[in-house]
């Protein structure tokens, strides 16, 4: 049996997955998780094979997640189920440890295929996301400036980017504003850029809102 446990903030999206998963007679969903310190608790009684992550999650993100459990737990399997279009962070996930990528508009039955692949011990990965992989190995001098930031550094991005003010993104990232104003700061100087029109500008032509 694959026992898998669910990392996301939004409960409708982990029983989707659950519902998922669970029609498969050799996976069951042991846990589920909203955040970071839910991860931590939840662990504590039980069993992982694979966790499915979100990217996305209030305070710490998933790439901060993946990290603590490289260290905590390094058999657990970790497979990002996001809604992030893959060709923006599937590459710079698997390169911070994941075993997978998905997106979340993508087939269900995928998913517990993904589970399985991970289970096995091999990485998972789209077509898309291999040719991408290819390219970037063929040709790692074609990367985007944006694949230098961090994950925070990253969601602050974005976040600037769909309209949202410093203190609103402070808000959801579980921040002080100044920190936020920190991480905006260092997004201009790697990308090259002067303000949030700019910023949103890049976002745009990146794909990345």
């Amino acid at each position: 049996m694959i026992r898998v446990i669910l990392c996301d903030d939004h409960a409708v999206v982990r029983k989707g997955i659950r519902d998922t998963l669970t029609e498969a007679a050799d996976i069951e969903v042991t846990g589920e998780a909203a955040s970071y310190t839910e991860v931590r608790e939840t662990l504590r009684h039980a069993s992982c094979d694979v966790m499915v992550l979100d990217l996305n999650l209030p305070g710490r993100g998933g790439l901060e997640v993946m990290a603590s459990l490289r260290e905590s737990a390094p058999l657990i399997k970790v497979l990002i189920v996001s809604m992030f279009p893959e060709d923006q962070y599937a590459i710079r996930c698997l390169r911070a440890g994941a075993q997978g990528y998905l997106c979340k508009t993508g087939d269900p039955a995928e998913l517990v295929t993904a589970v399985r692949t991970l289970a096995q011990g091999r990485k998972y990965v789209t077509p898309e996301v291999a040719q991408m992989l290819v390219e970037s190995l063929s040709d790692p001098t074609q990367e985007a400036l944006h694949a230098t930031l961090s994950e925070r550094e990253l969601q602050t991005l974005t976040k600037i980017a769909s309209g949202k003010r410093l203190s609103d993104i402070a808000q959801e990232l579980m921040l002080s504003p100044k920190t936020v104003s920190v991480y905006r700061a260092r997004v201009l100087e790697k990308l090259r850029l002067s303000n949030n029109a700019e910023l949103t500008v890049y976002a745009i032509r990146n794909g990345l809102v």
